[in-house]
Order: structure tokens, then C-alpha cells, then sequence
């Protein structure tokens, strides 16, 4: 009998272990050696931690860094207060994976990447944050949307809020899809410390007015880069249809003041970065120019929005 024969042949008894020692070993051994060749068990890549289970784990790893966390279900509440020597936290899940952490208390990690953020995610206390990386999730449909956008828009404008200190921001076209409606409503911004501002989407309409607010609310930018991606991004149609539901015209809503038609289109876009600049190349997109910050001046307030509350 080869070995191969063997194996397939055997009986996996670590399926029949709890998920509470399964949790334990994932403590002792290389994950993704053990994810990668699924040798272990057939369970072995659907453990999910709970917080309870993280909390015992955390609690044995009192000299930990770095924690980096791949579509954890079952975990709501994820409390970094006693990893006094966390630094970096990364957050993934994907649509696939409809739970994950509601509140995120982490008061001594330097840098957070939080990827396809579920819409209900709070972040509790990142005090001593310096660079964060952030986008939201999205699979809704459209009439879903529009139940669920002031919703997201009060979410980001809270993440701003917890970010205000950090020098370094990296956002993805979702979040700023959603800004973008904030500032349509004519919601104010926190006033951030941000020096380098990365964009992890292209320039047309349906962002545009929420890089303006960004800019707008961040004195002392020094670095501006977009970086042209368009994956995952909220539907176009989506968008204007939650406009409007607000008795909004989005056609106006998309239009600057002079009553220019801003770029409705996100394809065959493509950008350069330059420090304190964002020089973009294409004939249709030379009315944009961002040099030296000034977005606020070049695209004016793009519709006339509701009473600021």
C-alpha cells in the first residue's frame, strides 16, 4: 500500500477533537502551513474563533506585534487592551463571510488594515494609531442600499473621527464612494492630521466629491496618490438611485457648480503620482488639476445640498 493510499485511506481523527483544542493548536503550529496542505483535518480550515477562544489565545501571547486576523465568523468583539505590545492589526474577510468584528478596541496598534469591513464595525479605541488602511464591504442590492446608506454614511464618518491623529491614510473606492455622499448632503467632516492620502480608486463623478471633502478637512496634506483601481466597488446605480430616494437630481448631484459634467465613467483611467500633486493623464480629465491641493478650488460644490446637521 503507498503512502498515498495510506492517507487517503485513514481515519481523520482530529475532526472528532472540540473546537476548543483545534483553537489550541492553531496556537502551537505554523497556520498557513497547516491551512495550505490540509493534511490535518477537513475541519481544519472552517475553526472559526470566538471571542471567548481569541481572548485565551491573546492572553498566552503576551509579547505579540503583529496579529493579522483571515474571516473570522464568529468573532464580534475584538479587545487588544492588554496586547500592550501589539503594533499592527490587519483585519480580511471577504462577502463570502457575512460576520466578523463588530467592535475593534485596540488602543496600542500603530497601524490597522481593515479589508471589507462589515457595515456594522466600530472602532472603539485606536488612540496611537499612525497609518490605517480602510475600505467597506459591500453585496448589497439596491433597494437594500438604500436602507442601509445613512447607515454607512454615520460608520466612515465615525472611522474619521478615530483617525483624526493618524499621518497616514489609505482608503478604497467604497469608502470613498460613501464619502462622496456625505458630502453631497453637505455633512461635515473631522478635521484630520493626515500627511499622505493614498486613494485606492480611479477619478470620475461618483468619488470625486468625496476626495473634495477629504481634501477640504486635511490642512496639512503633503502627499496625495490615487492609484486607479476599481474592485469591488459599490454600483454606479446604486448610488443614483439612493439620490434619488433623497429627492435629489443625481445628474445635478454629479455636475459642478459651473455646470460642467464631471467624468461618469471609471474605465481606461489612469493616474501618476508626484509629491504634493496628482497629475492625471487623458484629454477629458486636464480640467481636474490637483496641483498643490487644489481640488477644493478647481471642482466646486457639486449640488446644492440639505441643511448641514
Amino acid at each position: 500500500m503507498t503512502e498515498d493510499m495510506m492517507i487517503k485511506g485513514a481515519e481523520d481523527l482530529i475532526s472528532n477533537l472540540p473546537d476548543g483544542i483545534l483553537q489550541h493548536m492553531l496556537c502551537l503550529i505554523p497556520i498557513k502551513l497547516a491551512l495550505s496542505t490540509s493534511l490535518l483535518s477537513r475541519r481544519w480550515r472552517h475553526v472559526c474563533l470566538s471571542d471567548e477562544s481569541m481572548a485565551r489565545i491573546l492572553s498566552g501571547c503576551p509579547v505579540l506585534e503583529n496579529l493579522t486576523l483571515y474571516h473570522c465568523g464568529k468573532l464580534k468583539v475584538l479587545d487588544l487592551s492588554k496586547s500592550l505590545r501589539l503594533k499592527t492589526l490587519a483585519v480580511d474577510r471577504n462577502v463570502m463571510v457575512p460576520e466578523g468584528p463588530t467592535k475593534i478596541v485596540a488602543p496600542h496598534i500603530h497601524y490597522l488594515r481593515l479589508l471589507d469591513s462589515r457595515p456594522s464595525c466600530t472602532l472603539v479605541d485606536v488612540a496611537s494609531l499612525t497609518e490605517a488602511k480602510l475600505d467597506v464591504c459591500y453585496a448589497l442590492s439596491t433597494s437594500f442600499f438604500k436602507s442601509k446608506a445613512d447607515f454607512l454614511e454615520d460608520m466612515v464618518l465615525k472611522m474619521l473621527e478615530k483617525l483624526q491623529n493618524a499621518e497616514k491614510l489609505t482608503f478604497g473606492g467604497n469608502f470613498v464612494k460613501i464619502l462622496s455622499l456625505v458630502e453631497i448632503r453637505g455633512v461635515s467632516f473631522p478635521m484630520l492630521k493626515v500627511k499622505s492620502l493614498i486613494l485606492d480608486t480611479v477619478i470620475y463623478q461618483y468619488v470625486i466629491p468625496g476626495i473634495q471633502g477629504l481634501l477640504q478637512h486635511s490642512p496639512g496634506l503633503e502627499k496625495l496618490i490615487v492609484r486607479g483601481r476599481t474592485c469591488s466597488t459599490i454600483p454606479e446605480e446604486h448610488l443614483d438611485q439612493y439620490l434619488k430616494s433623497l429627492s435629489l437630481n443625481p445628474d445635478q448631484c454629479w455636475r459642478s457648480k459651473d455646470g460642467f459634467s464631471l467624468n461618469n465613467s471609471c474605465w481606461n483611467l489612469q493616474s501618476k503620482k508626484l509629491d504634493k500633486r496628482v497629475v492625471l493623464s487623458g484629454e477629458r480629465y486636464l480640467k481636474f488639476n490637483f496641483k498643490e491641493h487644489s481640488l477644493p478650488k478647481a471642482v466646486s460644490p457639486l449640488c446644492s445640498p440639505p441643511p448641514r446637521r
